[in-house]
């Protein structure tokens, strides 16, 4: 599809690894740096931003495969350019790199076509609000109580954001004493108030899942995420039907089919869709149609700077999450990121596309391709 009006001129990428500030691990991989992927997408004088959380691999996929699949065609067309590239990366293989070079390219732009057309992205989308509710993410399992006491309290007593997370599921679940002692931590820090939520990263298995929420039960927690492995729907569905807390799962979708499943087997209250790997925008908003037809809310994981307006836009958004090694670095990289202050972000109502701007100076040092 040819399409008329402003072209895309150009596509860039570029590769930074950023160290974390601490040592972090959840349940079953320990890490200590993050890779940004960022997609620049430029028309005439007017740019939009993209990025994902990936291997610097992706940064390749994206020059050598998709950016001359979008070059010169239309800025407003952003379903042909996804569909596309969609039909490009097939053999490559669309989970993992490639999706995640995709969903990059897409985000890019959806806030190119924002800006071009003066609009905030979240209205181009549809606006069904200016703000979404946020929750507090990080409780790494190498924090000791300090960190975590430092943490949990900057979110709730500072913030004012009324509900937080923690990971668990130490060691793939060969722990789990610890992981109760993390979680009576966690509720003595954060008060009576606050909702709970407790991420396994899938370290537990089906009947351990649930021996740990009823040793928990005294400490109120509201949502488990991925108390097995996302893969397991069975797995899911049981933990679900056992627990009082909602069960979420999906960060892992790169695509629709993905979401219709985990939906329909009943496997999950709440889907989590992560715009950074579903296929940017574009997928995001579909996933969250097919979570709404099964009667299910959709949350949205990590980068919340990427997540802000697809989330504004879609009526069964629950919450976004907050999370502290994306925000750490995506508030040194850009101008105009999100307030999260009393647990929601608000967004502008008058500022073209995504309202974030690069801050190249800052990030150069960080750059690795």
């Amino acid at each position: 599809m040819t399409g008329g009006g402003p072209r895309v001129d150009a596509l860039e990428v570029r590769v930074y690894t950023v160290p974390t500030d601490a040592p972090e691990a959840d349940g079953t991989i320990s890490w200590s740096q993050t890779t940004m992927i960022l997609v620049t997408a430029r028309s005439g004088a007017t740019t939009g931003l993209g990025w994902t959380y990936a291997a610097p691999a992706c940064g390749a996929v994206i020059a050598d495969t998709l950016r001359d699949l979008v070059v010169g065609g239309s800025a407003l067309d952003t379903t042909a350019h996804f569909d596309a590239m969609t039909h490009a990366i097939r053999n490559i293989g669309r989970p993992g790199i490639a999706g995640c070079a995709l969903s990059a390219v897409d985000l890019a732009l959806w806030d190119l076509k924002a800006r071009v057309l003066g609009v905030p992205l979240f209205r181009l989308l549809g606006g069904a609000d200016d703000a979404v509710a946020v929750y507090g993410s990080g409780g790494f399992t190498t924090y000791s109580h300090e960190q975590l006491a430092g943490q949990l309290g900057h979110w709730v007593h500072e913030q004012h954001i009324p509900r937080v997370k923690i990971k668990i599921g130490q060691s793939w679940g060969h722990d789990a004493a610890r992981d109760l002692e993390r979680i009576a931590d966690a509720r003595r820090i954060i008060g009576a108030a606050t909702e709970l939520f407790v991420d396994a990263n899938g370290g537990y298995t089906r009947k351990q899942a649930i021996r740990v929420f009823a040793a928990c039960a005294d400490q109120d927690v509201r949502w488990f995420e991925e108390p097995v492995s996302s893969d397991d729907l069975a797995g899911l569905r049981e933990v679900r039907d056992a627990v009082t807390a909602d069960v979420a799962a999906g960060e892992y979708a790169f695509d629709i089919p993905y979401v219709q499943r985990m939906c329909a087997a009943g496997a999950v209250d709440c889907m989590q869709l992560d715009v950074t790997r579903v296929g940017g925008i574009t997928e995001w908003m579909r996933g969250a149609a097919v979570a709404a037809s099964l009667g299910l809310d959709v949350s949205a994981h990590c980068a919340p700077n990427a997540h802000a307006h697809v989330a504004a836009a879609v009526p069964n958004v629950r919450h976004a999450e907050w999370f502290h090694d994306h925000v750490r670095i995506e508030e040194m990289f850009f101008e105009g990121v999100a307030d999260p202050k009393g647990g929601v972000v608000h967004l502008a109502g008058d500022v073209p596309g995504t309202g974030l701007t690069l801050r190249e100076k800052d990030a150069e040092p960080y750059r690795v391709g």
